[in-house]
């Protein structure tokens, strides 16, 4: 990534209020790993385990723990903080940010009757918004965007392109919805009669919480009865699905691809790890990390870490993986045993 401007390493170490080792002219104009920076580049260090790389990099300044610092090249100049990745994203986000589109309800979006914001708004191209939606202040829609019957949002929102937000939900303040994404629409519940399906009515409603980022093509379904519900600062990331009647508790982190089936509750601070998979009407314990591809068909206990299928201990889950490898030579021998036998 290159920067706007030209930048010093001693407006880089004030910006990200850390404390600088060397050259603080020396001017960078980009950012790029380790093992790709040249002497214009700032790179980072963000734990011990980058040490090796650390002491061969060319970059002209790095971000880095202090623990790190008397090991670290005098041929670059060494910013410390408290932590690099996070340094690194004040630092990406003050030199990436562009003019944002002026305020405003563009000419093609249309905005239905008894519709209401307060302060400033932003309203893409094609953008439309159906009756009595109400918004806070200073919230963007962007362009083909649907905005459904008496949705409320709080202030500070940011619904991404191509998004639909259906009838009746609420968002709380600074909620980001990404492009493609999907809020508030009819679950999958059908019933058996005479053996066809017949579709229950999905009456629920779609709560949000603060702070919440919903990612690209995810989807979150409104309630069958009761509502959907996603608590204040819970990340979810692209491609996931999240059924009726699901409550996710605050400060989730949610990664790509997972799935959470109905009525299945997920406890405050839960880590659920890339194409996760949950069966309907369990409790996922507060604290809880789910790792990668785990099937969860059974309530998780708070503050307890889980992987595989279906999803158990994790270091009980790593031990038997040891144990099947160390198993398949003694495997391979007793058949040759055997074949002599015969």
């Amino acid at each position: 990534m290159r920067f706007r401007a030209e930048t010093t390493a001693g407006q880089i170490s004030d910006l990200v209020g850390g404390r600088l080792f060397g050259d603080p002219n020396r001017v960078l104009d980009g950012v790029a790993p380790l093992e790709r920076a040249g002497p214009r580049h700032v790179s980072f260090a963000a734990s011990r385990g980058y040490d090796a790389k650390l002491g061969r990099t060319g970059a002209g300044a790095v971000l880095i723990l202090a623990d790190a610092e008397p090991t670290a090249p005098r041929t670059s100049t060494r910013i410390v903080v408290a932590d690099p990745l996070a340094a690194l994203g004040v630092l990406v986000s003050a030199q990436h940010s562009r003019p944002a589109d002026p305020w405003g309800v563009h000419p093609t979006a249309s905005v239905g009757r008894g519709s209401r914001w307060s302060g400033r708004i932003r309203l893409g191209p094609y953008a439309r918004i159906g009756r009595n939606v109400a918004f806070g202040t200073e919230c963007v829609v962007g362009e083909h965007t649907t905005i459904e019957d008496e949705v409320e949002l709080g202030s500070a929102c940011r619904i991404g392109a191509h998004c639909t937000i259906h009838r009746g939900v609420r968002l709380g303040d600074r909620v980001m919805v990404r492009t493609g994404a999907r809020v508030g629409g009819a679950g999958f519940g059908f019933v058996t009669d005479g053996g066809k399906y017949t579709r229950i009515p999905q009456v629920g409603n779609c709560l949000i919480g603060d702070d919440v980022e919903i990612g690209a093509n995810t989807t979150v379904d409104r309630g069958s009865l009761d509502d959907t519900v996603i608590g204040s600062g819970t990340k979810i990331d692209n491609l996931v699905q999240i059924a009726h009647n699901v409550q996710i508790g605050a400060h989730c982190m949610i990664m790509a691809q997972v799935g959470i089936a109905g009525s299945t509750t997920v406890d405050d601070a839960v880590t659920l790890a890339g194409q996760a998979g949950l069966a309907d009407h369990l409790t996922v314990g507060r604290g809880a990390v789910v790792g990668a591809q785990g099937g969860v068909i059974g309530d998780i206990a708070p503050g307890s870490t889980v992987s595989g299928y279906p999803a158990r201990d994790h270091r009980t889950v790593l031990r038997q993986t040891a144990a099947l490898r160390r198993l398949t030579p003694l495997v391979a021998a007793l058949e040759r045993i055997l074949e002599r036998d015969e």
